[in-house]
């Protein structure tokens, strides 16, 4: 599935899941008081390297670093791209 942004080399696209509403205590946090999520969806994945193969695929759940990537807004979302190398973990 291409949605216009391809990275290239050993990079890859993604769309953070949502961060959470409510504590564990039923306390609502407004938006200012949510934690960054680290979690996040693979969209789109480059080519790799020849030092670096892509290990993740489209449609990936992963976890990254937390400073890590680079945020874009693209026909109306917010994406982040950064290296494979910033991907802590997969998801299942």
């Amino acid at each position: 599935m291409s949605f216009g942004i391809k990275p290239l080399g050993s990079r890859v696209v993604i769309k953070k899941l949502e961060a959470e509403e409510k504590t564990q205590g039923g306390i609502i946090l407004t938006s200012s008081a949510k934690e960054k999520p680290q979690m996040a969806e693979v969209v789109a994945v480059g080519p790799g390297t020849k030092d670096e193969p892509m290990e993740v695929k489209t449609g990936d759940k992963v976890v990254f670093s937390k400073y890590a990537g680079t945020e874009i807004k693209y026909g109306g979302e917010e994406y982040t791209i950064m290296n494979q190398s910033d991907i802590l973990a997969t998801v299942e």
